[in-house]
């Protein structure tokens, strides 16, 4: 069964042009060491909410009547969690966090909050729950702990410029279509600021091929309207200390290979 709450302190997006991110509530709130409190702790995702938050307030800055915006759900699989509900919107009340809605439901039906939401980014910690999305279709990304440490002024979000060059197919995969047209509009937000001081900032890394494989993913992008303020060729070099001197929120990527790695 799922159940959706609406968040009545918070001004509801347009359903038609907002760009929706479901992140798991296990990973925004820390859990693990109950003290039956009021308030949960804060976790691991939890400087990226803030980050989001940070993109919508500079953008109703420059446009008042802007529409292209981040909505954020929180979406709980926990059975224990979801016994928690008003415990769950009250931390997210206690820390100003912009949240749209509250979805419940369990592990077995949670891909179809996802779809019914329309969600177009589903982040988690858990990797079978973005794996599972990402076969059925919803772009996803799988976070870790060093999402802790990222900052929350400014969301850095990185691209696989491998995932970029990866040749079309006759169907299109839901997950790829879904990756362009997140990047998309990722591009489309980049562009409404100055290339000093933004809020977003998109990050390219390629992890195999050399500068001709990086030049042909930045081409790619640009073709899609997505301007890049970092582009980074690994070619095949390990990818663990370049990635956490980058410190961005998630990687984004279009294959469920992406994820099984």
């Amino acid at each position: 069964m799922v159940s959706t709450i609406q968040n009545t302190d918070v001004k509801q997006k347009d359903a038609d042009l907002a760009v929706v991110v479901a992140v798991t509530t296990r990973a925004v709130f820390e859990s693990a060491d109950d003290d039956g409190g009021d308030v949960y702790g804060v976790g691991v995702a939890f400087p990226l909410l803030q980050a989001l938050h940070k993109v919508n307030e500079r953008l109703l800055e420059e446009s008042p009547a802007e529409s292209l915006l981040f909505d954020v759900i929180l979406i709980t699989t926990d059975d224990e969690q979801q016994q928690q509900c008003s415990r769950i919107t009250g931390s997210t009340r206690h820390y100003g966090l912009e949240v749209s809605r509250f979805c419940f439901s369990s592990q077995e039906d949670f891909t179809e909050s996802l779809l019914k939401n329309n969600v177009q980014l589903f982040l988690t910690t858990d990797r079978n729950e973005a794996l599972r999305a990402s076969q059925n279709g919803v772009l996803s990304a799988l976070l870790d702990q060093q999402l802790a440490s990222c900052p929350s002024e400014q969301l850095r979000v990185m691209i696989s410029g491998d995932a970029v060059l990866r040749p079309d197919t006759d169907p299109v995969p839901a997950g790829q279509k879904g990756a362009q047209s997140f990047s998309t509009q990722l591009g489309q937000m980049r562009q409404k600021f100055g290339i000093f001081n933004s809020p977003l900032s998109i990050v390219l890394v390629t992890l195999h091929g050399g500068r001709e494989s990086c030049g042909d993913a930045l081409r790619t992008l640009r073709s899609r309207g997505v301007s890049v303020d970092e582009a980074h060729c690994l070619a095949g070099a390990p990818r663990g200390p370049i990635l956490s001197v980058l410190r961005s929120h998630f990687l984004l990527c279009d294959v469920v290979s992406c994820l099984e790695e």
